[in-house]
């Protein structure tokens, strides 16, 4: 066999070799020319724990049965963040806005407990909500001030065409990212008193998160939307403006939406079909838009929602979902509460912090105004959707003061029941929080006649569903059919006072414009303020003499 010859370079080749070799070092030294740097090892997956809440309404005390309460919420935060630690994962706590209204030792204090209370328990972020605008923008300033986490709002903007608020944040966790993008309601320009709003405008949320998901997908990788828009199943939104549903449809992106506004358990009995009877306690389902999942905690501080997730590569999943009750207890016919769940301890460091607000509402709060033999029903399912005591009572109260013919109040100004028994300054509060003040209204029968029409077709279940005194509506349909006065059928030539709030009266809820009605005039009464007085003068209070029948038929 023979060996084969040998295989030599050329002798130019040969002498050239080691310049190629010298030449290829230089240039892979400066150019990178050599082999590509070794690949970015990857990550290990991140499991993430999501909790969230949402309406907390003034909540930061625990009620009369030791239901909620900021100390109990943070034993219970606490709890989760040392479990999820101990098995090597991260948490986030995002909340859905209205952090403002609804207890007197809260907005006395323009909610200042509250605020403080999240910095303790460590709130990330929060979605702001259209009650944070319930008061001067000077309040707001200030409560941005004590919050130690941001506020986000990407459809909030000033009069110059800037945003108020930080659209979104994105959260580095362990090697991850996670962007959490803040969306508020529309419908806030109808919630608010204009005077708080001067030189805001409210952009629609989809369209601004829409215009901002190419830039977030770029940057993190899971997309978060803390909302306050409402979640409406199936998209059936009413006189509502859009809420997460039919958002999640049009803004493909979202992984998870963490709502607000509605004050829902958001937990599904099948697809597009939520669970309106939710039992603390039992197994609960998200709600599953367009690959996003939506997520709502009710209200008040009375659920933490817990979401885990797991990131790996480009996919994130849904491990498991629930809704943690915090104390809450179960009403049963013999009068005993006994709880859902296991008690949870209040956090004894926070409920210090939080001791000297609520004592001091307590003192301010605490005296009687007036006695009463039964409840004046304030509840927020029936007072938005038929009339009751409590709304005809506080109708009369505006009527009695201004000595207006007819008074209107919208059930969206209406926030609690008064009870059986002692009725305290607390209590008076609790119903009438806004701070609003009656207006009346000088106007001819026709025009009269025009607005009630437009009450009229204000639909059952909304903030602007109408309790009246001194008038009879009779409505087919969404149609007025008959209206009376005083039990005469009002007359077109003949002038009429109407009284509303100031806030009904700057066309909140919906309502025709008001405030620039040449009969108009101001009061300057506070609506409590009103409501407070006429129980002290109608003392003892029996509620058979504020029977709502007959002063809205519907047919």
């Amino acid at each position: 066999m023979s060996t084969p010859a040998p295989r030599f370079l050329p002798a130019t080749r040969r002498r050239a070799a080691p310049l190629i070799r010298l030449a290829c070092v230089l240039l892979a030294a400066l150019a990178g020319c050599a082999a590509p740097p070794p690949p970015t090892p990857p990550r290990a997956p991140l499991k993430l724990t999501l909790l969230h809440t949402n309406d907390h309404h003034g909540r930061f005390w625990a009620n009369a049965d030791g239901e909620y309460g900021m100390a109990a919420r943070k034993t219970l935060v606490d709890r989760i963040r040392a479990e999820v630690k101990a098995s090597g994962g991260q948490v986030l706590l995002l909340d859905g806005g209205d952090v403002n209204t609804g207890v007197p030792e809260s907005d006395l204090t323009d909610a200042e407990p509250d605020f403080q209370g999240m910095n303790a328990i460590g709130y990330d972020a929060m979605a702001v909500g259209n009650h944070e605008f319930d008061k001067p923008p000077a309040v707001l300033a200030k409560q941005r001030g004590w919050s130690h986490f941001p506020m986000l709002a990407a459809n909030i903007y000033g009069a110059d065409g800037k945003r108020l608020f930080e659209p979104y944040k994105v959260f580095p966790v362990a090697g991850w990212r996670i962007a959490v993008l803040g969306l508020t309601t529309d419908d806030t320009r109808k919630m608010a008193l204009p005077a708080n709003l001067a030189g805001i405008e409210f952009r629609p949320p989809a369209a601004e998160a829409a215009r901002l998901m190419p830039e977030l997908r770029g940057q993190a990788d899971m997309v978060i939307a803390a909302t306050h828009m409402g979640h409406y199943p199936d998209a059936r939104r009413g006189v509502n403006a859009p809420g997460d549903v039919e958002m999640a449809r049009a803004v493909k992106g979202f992984d998870l939406i963490v709502g607000g506004h509605s004050q829902n358990p958001v937990c599904m009995k099948a697809e597009n079909r939520r669970d309106e009877a939710y039992v603390p306690g039992t197994p609960c389902a998200p709600d599953r838009q367009n690959g996003a999942w939506i997520v709502q905690a009710h209200e008040w501080g009375k659920y933490l929602g817990r979401a885990d997730f797991e990131l790996d590569g480009g996919q994130v999943k849904l491990l498991r979902y629930a809704l943690l009750p915090i104390n809450l207890k179960q009403r049963q016919a013999d009068g005993s509460k006994p709880p859902y769940t296991e008690a949870i301890p209040e956090d004894a460091a926070l409920r210090a912090l939080l001791a000297p607000f609520q004592a001091a509402g307590q003192d301010r709060l605490g005296l009687e105004v007036a006695q009463s033999d039964g409840v004046l029903d304030g509840d927020r399912e029936r007072v938005r959707r038929q009339p009751t005591n409590l709304g005809l009572l506080v109708a009369r109260a505006m009527r009695d003061k201004t000595g207006a013919d007819l008074a209107l109040m919208n059930a969206g100004g209406l926030r609690d029941s008064l009870p059986a028994g002692r009725i305290s300054y607390r209590d008076v509060l609790k119903v009438q929080p806004f701070g609003n003040t009656v207006v009346t209204v000088q106007m001819g029968g026709a025009e009269l006649l025009s607005y009630l029409q437009a009450a009229a077709r204000m639909t059952p279940g909304s903030g602007a569903f109408a309790h009246l005194a001194g008038a009879r509506l009779v409505i087919a349909g969404n149609a007025l059919v008959e209206a009376t006065v005083a039990g005469q059928p009002i007359d077109p030539a003949r002038s009429y006072r109407l009284a509303v709030n100031n806030f009904t009266a700057s066309g909140g809820d919906g309502y025709p414009k008001l405030s620039d009605h040449p009969g108009l005039v101001n009061t300057g009464f506070v609506d409590a303020e009103v409501l407070r007085s006429y129980l002290a003068a109608h003392s003892p209070l029996k509620v058979a003499d504020f029977d709502p029948a007959g002063t809205v038929l519907r047919r």
